[in-house]
């Protein structure tokens, strides 16, 4: 046992320091969010002055963050937010619909009446959030809403993985989120209503659905984008 903790040490796991992972985080939220957009040129000295903390950390999470797909290093030319393509795009979100469509199912055969008051909670927020043009709070209702069908499906496996694209399902649905908005919540009242009857299939049906035609929009919006640039 001693002979092989000894021979692991050389690999053993070092912890990010709190601050790493907090400019980490942020930066991939200001990606995420929109803030940073793709393509924008990443400026370490300005990224670490705007969180306040010196340019290492920032440097390690660019590193960090080209690794995990969000960045692009160019030698001679610094870091650039990651440009999805649309090939992409319909990998991850042709993955969340299959993950989705399975947590839809689930979550019809599960849902208790308070689970399902909550849900019209949940879409209501949407739909003041469209009639707003809060696309902040529209993209926050439609995670919610999501993810709370994902709890209700009550399977962990399942929540993990779809926990695992649900960052970059969030930055392609932010800049979509607005045109899209009208015909994705009233696709979610027709799943709801689904899940409330407890109708598995037709639950599943209308989720693959509405994943796909969200994967539709966003790769056209993509393919829009290359024709103009």
């Amino acid at each position: 046992m001693r002979e092989a903790l000894t021979a692991a040490a050389s690999r053993r796991v070092t912890r990010p320091a709190p601050l790493r992972q907090a400019v980490y985080d942020a930066l991939t939220e200001l990606i995420v969010s929109g803030s940073l957009k793709p393509g924008q040129h990443l400026v370490e000295a300005e990224l670490a002055e705007h969180l306040g903390v010196s340019r290492q950390p920032v440097r390690e999470a660019l590193q960090r963050l080209q690794t995990a797909g969000w960045v692009d290093l160019r030698p001679a030319q610094g870091a650039f937010v990651h440009s999805p393509t649309e090939e992409e795009a319909a990998q991850l979100l042709g993955v969340r619909a299959v993950l989705e469509t399975y947590s839809a199912q689930l979550a019809a055969q599960h849902a208790k009446p308070e689970d399902i008051e909550r849900l019209w909670e949940l879409q209501q927020d949407g739909v003041d959030a469209l009639a707003e043009g809060d696309v902040e709070r529209l993209v926050a209702a439609n995670t919610a809403l999501h993810e709370f069908i994902t709890s209700v499906a009550d399977n962990a496996v399942l929540a993990e993985l779809i926990s695992q694209v649900g960052q970059k399902v969030r930055w392609y649905y932010t800049p979509i989120a607005k045109p899209r908005g009208k015909e994705a919540w009233n696709e979610h009242s027709q799943l709801i209503k689904a899940i409330a009857k407890g109708d598995a299939d037709r639950a599943g049906e209308v989720m693959r659905k509405h994943t796909e035609r969200t994967t539709d929009f966003y790769r056209k919006q993509i393919s829009a984008g290359a024709s103009q640039g």
